[in-house]
């Protein structure tokens, strides 16, 4: 690529951000943070958004997602995750990397002489996540290790070059319209023998192209642009290469899904992306058999046995045991077969409560009302007594006065 278009698209990408930069001023509940870098030799600023449920009261931790140019995207991230989080994708501490300064030294993944700002530092960079922020992310918020990175345009290279060479980092790789045209494709060209013999099971891999494949030429279209040997359309080429390069080695074990924007252009496609490209690499974590959940005639040893499946799914997938579904989920279904006279089934949904969640007080207030509305006041008793102890709340104090009266009384 010519300086003059490499100069062209970091414009447009500085306009395009701008307007990103003024929805993040608006953006409600983020934790902004900053890390000396003894490996940067700077300050870092990073934002954090932690989960709806989190509380400072349990130990519950969160997958996390790293997204680069934190100050221009996280808003995005944050905005997505907050309408697809539980159904579509877990709750998530999000983790956004301020890149205003440097950003083509940080990201860039070979030195290139053609450039006009300094370049190349991406391994310097990753070392910096691996041994810095990371650690400090971990140590400071309920995070667990699973990971997710999420990169655009020099972020996406980044991300590419995550997955390439240090692959032991994330488990997700989110790459929007990444700028794998860098430096004569020097990447691009590295990617092609690392993809047909590296282990990637249980690593995935979402990349995206935006509209813009030629500046100047509409005739340039999806179906047409790989015949085109011009600079004009070296990014696009690049990045359909890529996607390419991943089909041709299924066999190891990287799961890869490729979308193309038509109706966006560079700036614009990190929203779609971020959102279709989430959903995408959790896709496994999406709710199955809800219509089996919600059919009355449905046995409970049925759906005892859809939970157990979820459960294990999400265990092989995260690494680390985790709750099927959200102590919300366990209690609605409780009191909606309550009131669909489905008892067994009720009680089952709150027992389970209890077990994923022991240490949550509203599980075992939910469990002890359903056994005082049984008039099984001993058990109601117990259970109450159990919400109490870990809440010290007045409200359970004074309902277990009221359920040792009821007692007395039977």
């Amino acid at each position: 690529m010519t300086f003059k278009i490499k100069f062209l698209l970091s414009v447009l990408i500085t306009i395009s951000y701008f307007s990103y930069a003024q929805i993040h001023q608006n953006n409600k509940n983020v934790i902004t943070d900053s890390l000396h870098s003894t490996i940067l030799k700077e300050n870092r600023n990073i934002y954090i958004k932690l989960p709806e449920s989190y509380s400072t009261t349990n130990s519950k931790k969160y997958p996390v997602v790293y997204i680069l140019d934190g100050e221009l995207l996280f808003s995005t991230l944050n905005l997505v995750h907050s309408y697809y989080s539980g159904g579509f994708m877990p709750e998530m501490v999000l983790v956004g990397i301020s890149n205003a300064n440097n950003r083509s030294r940080d990201l860039t993944t070979s030195f290139d002489t053609s450039f006009y700002q300094k370049n190349g530092e991406a391994n310097n960079f990753t070392s910096f996540f691996q041994n810095e922020l990371i650690p400090y992310i971990e140590k400071t918020y309920p995070v667990t290790n699973y990971r997710t990175l999420i990169g655009h345009s020099y972020g996406g290279l980044f991300t590419i070059n995550a997955l390439i060479n240090h692959s032991d980092v994330f488990d997700n790789y989110l790459a929007i319209d990444p700028s794998l045209d860098w430096d004569s494709q020097k990447l691009l060209k590295q990617a092609k023998n690392v993809l047909s013999h590296k282990n990637y099971t249980g690593k995935s891999l979402f990349i995206s192209l935006g509209g813009q494949l030629h500046m100047s030429n509409p005739k340039i279209t999806i179906e047409n642009v790989m015949k085109d040997t011009t600079s004009f359309t070296i990014f696009p080429r690049s990045n359909i290469t890529f996607f390419e390069q991943t089909k041709k080695n299924t066999k190891n074990g990287l799961t890869t899904s490729w979308k193309y924007y038509p109706n966006d252009l560079h700036g614009t496609v990190p929203l779609p992306s971020i959102k279709d490209g989430l959903i995408s690499l959790f896709k496994w974590y999406q709710w199955e058999n809800t219509s089996a959940f919600n059919n009355p005639n449905t046995s409970v040893k049925k759906v005892k046995k859809f939970i157990k499946h979820r459960e294990e799914k999400l265990k092989k997938h995260f690494g680390y045991s985790e709750p099927p579904y959200g102590e919300d989920i366990f209690n609605m279904m409780g009191y909606m077969n309550i009131d669909l006279n489905q008892l067994e089934k009720s009680l089952m949904y709150f027992k389970m409560a209890t077990y994923y969640y022991p240490k949550s007080p509203n599980a075992f207030d939910s469990l002890a009302e359903f056994y005082f509305k049984q008039k099984k006041y001993k058990k109601a008793l117990k259970n109450i007594t159990k919400a109490y102890h870990l809440s010290g709340k007045e409200v359970h104090k004074k309902k277990i006065k009221i359920y040792k009266n009821k007692l007395l009384k039977k």
